[in-house]
C-alpha cells in the first residue's frame, strides 16, 4: 500500500514538473489580408487591372511572455510578437482554359510588427474570350514563423461582356441643305461600375462638314446615360453613312465601339423666304408694297434673321431685321417699293435672301426673285396714283352733293 502510494505521488509530481516548463504563450498571433480593392471595379475579357491588398498583423500586442519555473525559482521571458512574410503570390482561377491570374508576386516583402499593416499592389490580367461570370483567385501569404499561420484569401472577380454603347436617339433619316442640323446621340453604360473618359468622335465624310470634331462626356456611371448633340452641315446631296465612335476607359482598358446611321441629305430649304404679294405692275412715281412670309421648318431656334433685298430699285427699309426665331416659326416681312427713278415700260426684278446664325455659324439662303413692270399711272392697276386721284374725285363728289342739299332745304320756304 505504501509503495502504491508512493509512486501515486512521484507520478504527481513528475507531471507538475512537465507542465510547469511549458512555455505559456498570451497571444494568437496572426496575419490576414484585411481588405482589397479592384481596379477596374469589373473586368471585361482581355483588361489588365490592379489589386490592392492591406495585409495587417491583427495581434493586438506587441509582445510574448514565456514562463518556466525550476524549484522555487521562476523564470519570465519576453519576446517581440511579429511575422516575417517571405512571400505573396496570387493562384491563378480557371474559366476553361482561360484564367484570372496574376503577373507579379513578392519575394522578401517585410517583417509586420503588431497591429501594422502594409498595402501591396499586384497587376491582374483576365485572358481573352474568357467566360463572363465570378472568379475566385487566391492570395497566399507565406509566414516564415511556426508561431503564423500561412495564409490563404479568395479574391472575388467579376468579368461582364457589357460595353458602353451609342444610339441614335433624334436622327432624321433627311437632311436640308440648309444651314446646318443638330441631331442626338445617346451613350448608355449596360455595365455594373463606372467607366472613365468617355469620348465621341465623328469620322471624317465627304460632303458633310461637322461643327464639333469631338465630345467628351468623362465619367459615367454604371447603367446610367447621357445624351449629346452634334451639328452637321451638309455641302453636297445624296446618301450618307454618318459613323461615330465612341471611347471610354475600364480601369486603364480602353475599348471602343462604333454606330454607323445612314441619312439623306436633300435640297428642300428649312429656312426660307415666301413671297406672299407683290403687284405685277406699278405707275412711276407711286409706292407699293411688297410682302413676304419667313419660315424656320428646323427643329431648334435661329437668331441674328435678316431679310435682305438685292436689286437695283428703291426699297424700304433696305434690310427688314426679324431677329429669333423658334422652330416651326413663321415671321411676316414687308418693303415699300418707289418708282420714282425708274423708266416707264421696264421690267423690274427684286431677289430676297435671308441672312440667320444657328449655333457660331453664319448661313445665307437662296435667293427668291419677283419681277413688276413700271407703267404710267393712269396703266397701274394696282393701286398706285390713279386709283388715289379717283378716290379723290369720288370725296370731293359726295362733298359737292351734300351741300348741295343742305342748300336747297334752305331755300325753300316753310
Amino acid at each position: 500500500m505504501r509503495i502504491k502510494c508512493l509512486s501515486m505521488l512521484i507520478l504527481i509530481f513528475l507531471l507538475a514538473t512537465f507542465f510547469l516548463f511549458i512555455p505559456t504563450i498570451n497571444a494568437d498571433p496572426s496575419v490576414i489580408v484585411y481588405s482589397y480593392e479592384l481596379s477596374p471595379a469589373v473586368f471585361m475579357p482581355g483588361d489588365n487591372g490592379v489589386l490592392t491588398l492591406t495585409i495587417k498583423n491583427v495581434e493586438a500586442t506587441s509582445t510574448l511572455a514565456h514562463t518556466a519555473t525550476s524549484g522555487t525559482t521562476t523564470t519570465v521571458t519576453t519576446d517581440t510578437i511579429g511575422a516575417t512574410i517571405n512571400d505573396i503570390s496570387i493562384s491563378p482561377a480557371y474559366g476553361g482554359d482561360k484564367q484570372v491570374k496574376a503577373k507579379t508576386h513578392y519575394a522578401d516583402v517585410c517583417y509586420l510588427a503588431p497591429s501594422n499593416s502594409i498595402v501591396i499592389e499586384m497587376e491582374l490580367l483576365v485572358d481573352e474570350n474568357i467566360t463572363e461570370g465570378l472568379y475566385f483567385p487566391k492570395v497566399n501569404i507565406d509566414i516564415e514563423e511556426s508561431a503564423f499561420e500561412d495564409a490563404v484569401y479568395p479574391i472575388k472577380v467579376r468579368v461582364s461582356n457589357s460595353t458602353v454603347d451609342l444610339i441614335g436617339a433624334d436622327v432624321p433619316s433627311k437632311i436640308s441643305m440648309s444651314g446646318s442640323t443638330d441631331i442626338t446621340l445617346t451613350a448608355i453604360n449596360n455595365r455594373e461600375a463606372s467607366v472613365d473618359a468617355v469620348t465621341i468622335a465623328p469620322a471624317e465624310i465627304d460632303g458633310i462638314d461637322f461643327v464639333q470634331d469631338s465630345i467628351f462626356v468623362g465619367e459615367l456611371d454604371a447603367y446610367s446615360s447621357e445624351d449629346l448633340s452634334f451639328s452637321i452641315i451638309p455641302k453636297e446631296t445624296g446618301m450618307k453613312t454618318l459613323n461615330f465612335e465612341i471611347s471610354y476607359l475600364n480601369g486603364e482598358n480602353l475599348h471602343t465601339n462604333n454606330l454607323e446611321i445612314p441619312i439623306e441629305i436633300i435640297e428642300t430649304l428649312d429656312v426660307a423666304p415666301v413671297l406672299y404679294s407683290i403687284p405685277s405692275t406699278i405707275g412711276k412715281g407711286s409706292t407699293s408694297k411688297v410682302r413676304l412670309e419667313v419660315y424656320n421648318a428646323k427643329t431648334e431656334s435661329i437668331s441674328g434673321v435678316i431679310v435682305t433685298p438685292v436689286t437695283d430699285v428703291i426699297l424700304s427699309p433696305s434690310q427688314y431685321f426679324i431677329g429669333s426665331m423658334d422652330a416651326d416659326d413663321v415671321f411676316s416681312a414687308s418693303f415699300n417699293i418707289h418708282t420714282e427713278n425708274l423708266e416707264i415700260g421696264s421690267e423690274q426684278t427684286i431677289n430676297f435672301k435671308v441672312l440667320f446664325k444657328q449655333g457660331d455659324n453664319y448661313y445665307e439662303t437662296p435667293m427668291v426673285s419677283s419681277s413688276f413692270k413700271v407703267v404710267q399711272p393712269t396703266e397701274n392697276n394696282s393701286g398706285g396714283s390713279l386709283s388715289q386721284t379717283a378716290l379723290i374725285i369720288f370725296i370731293i363728289i359726295i362733298i359737292v352733293i351734300f351741300l348741295f342739299y343742305r342748300w336747297k332745304k334752305r331755300r325753300i320756304p316753310k
